[in-house]
């Protein structure tokens, strides 16, 4: 296989995967402060030689209990008058969103020079 084509080609496996970690990071964003909710994780597949691509093997729920607090008021409460927030990290998520978005600018930039060189010699053998 082709070199460059290679590396195009992992390179935008890549962005895939890291565009998939972006929206997994913004769900679990977006649902900080709903009682009861799971972090979603993904599980990756890594590539190991050239031409293999990232896949993501599964989307999985962290099961770790979320905070409780006393809260009898709220309609999701249990017997006890206590209520289980959602266990995601505003923190560790944006820690999360933030590598994914540099990982997915650099296969992105992967990606360019690949296709520049891929250019530059399509000219040269014009010549």
């Amino acid at each position: 296989m082709n070199p460059l084509k290679a590396i195009m080609q992992q390179a935008s496996s890549g962005m895939q995967l890291e565009s998939r970690r972006i929206t997994v990071a913004a769900e679990n964003i977006s649902n900080v402060d709903t009682p009861g909710y799971h972090k979603k994780m993904i599980a990756v597949e890594s590539a190991l030689t050239p031409g293999q691509q990232f896949s993501v093997t599964k989307e999985m729920l962290d099961q770790s209990p979320g905070e409780r607090s006393y809260n009898p008021s709220h309609p999701m409460a249990d017997q006890d008058g206590y209520v289980t927030m959602s266990n995601v990290s505003l923190v560790m998520e944006m820690a999360d969103l933030r590598e994914a978005n540099r990982s997915y600018e650099a296969n992105l930039n992967a990606f360019q020079q690949a296709r520049s060189m891929y250019s530059s010699l399509l000219d040269i053998l014009r010549r």
